[in-house]
């Protein structure tokens, strides 16, 4: 699928592929493909690093024209799962063209009109700019998640909630290799813009990325650190709990293995037989009370063991 924007009043507004300056390729088939090697130059490597939802970050330089590989964030779906992942798409920047290149439809909508544009630079530096934001917002959303998911955990224990915690944790890894790559490739940005000389706004605009981008991957540090640790201590936790469980039933256990035994004696006609001489309305009262004796000696003498083993 192919889109075309043109530049007008500082704007990006929607036209033609023939009339459009700026033109977003997703999911490319094999004649849109063709028409990237062809008209715009592209290498088959360059297209398949672009449509790679894996590749890392890079930029390329060349003599009239840069080609740069950016780390994104996937739309959040608000699944059980709670996981975040990133993404990534190409971008080719020519004097006369600016050509987007992803898998699929979703960066259609990262496409901002926040500050006038005038020139395909402006453009590129805004779609980034706006990605860096998406990033800053799903962290929000990741903190807001975390703390309901303590919460909810706090009151059930439940296990399930621990393991949504672990793929908040896996995604924030993720969300900091993206953004520490889109740094490199900020700076590099930067570089060359002071030694081809951009305007004061465009070198304003990229440093203020930079640091946005800077803060954004210190922030995703905290959060994974910060997470990191209340997974272990949740994890001790539960097992803790799932300790003390089996400890009171191997307790129950011990205690109700020897009555058993002796219901077991009792239940049978050799009993009977046995008390003969003395009435079953005094010796079966008396076995059960020698159950009940039994049963509160051996949870004394386990209470004594437990007390002398701390």
């Amino acid at each position: 699928m192919i889109k075309g924007h043109r530049l007008e009043a500082g704007r990006l507004w929607e036209c033609s592929d023939a009339e459009a300056s700026v033109l977003w390729f997703s999911d490319p088939d094999a004649a849109e493909k063709t028409l990237l090697l062809e008209r715009f130059n592209l290498d088959d490597h360059a297209l398949a690093s672009a449509l790679d939802p894996d590749e890392v970050s890079r930029i390329e330089f060349h003599p009239d024209a840069l080609f740069m590989i950016w780390k994104r964030p996937e739309n959040y779906s608000g699944k059980d799962t709670f996981s975040f992942d990133v993404s990534s798409f190409g971008v080719l920047l020519s004097p006369h063209h600016m050509v987007l290149i992803c898998a699929d439809e979703r960066q259609f909508g990262d496409l901002g009109q926040h500050r006038p544009m005038h020139t395909l630079l402006d453009v590129l530096l805004e779609v980034l700019f706006h990605n860096i934001h998406h990033y800053l917002g799903h962290l929000k959303v990741i903190k807001m998640i975390a703390r309901e998911l303590q919460q909810q955990f706090n009151a059930s224990m439940d296990s399930r909630h621990l393991v949504q915690m672990f793929n908040l944790s896996e995604s924030l890894v993720y969300y900091i290799n993206a953004i520490d790559s889109n740094g490199s490739v900020l700076t590099r940005l930067r570089n060359h813009a002071h030694k081809h000389q951009f305007s004061g706004d465009s070198l304003a605009l990229i440093e203020d990325m930079i640091i946005e981008n800077e803060q954004c991957h210190k922030q995703a540090n905290i959060y994974s650190t910060v997470f990191a640790s209340l997974m272990d201590a949740r994890g001790n936790l539960v097992n803790n709990n799932t300790n003390n469980l089996l400890r009171k039933l191997t307790l129950i256990n011990v205690v109700f293995l020897p009555l058993n035994l002796v219901a077991g004696i009792g239940g049978m006609s050799e009993y009977s037989m046995m008390t003969t001489p003395i009435p079953w309305w005094i010796s079966y009262p008396a076995l059960l009370v020698g159950m009940a004796g039994l049963g509160v000696g051996m949870v004394v003498i386990l209470k004594r063991m437990a007390r002398a083993s701390h």
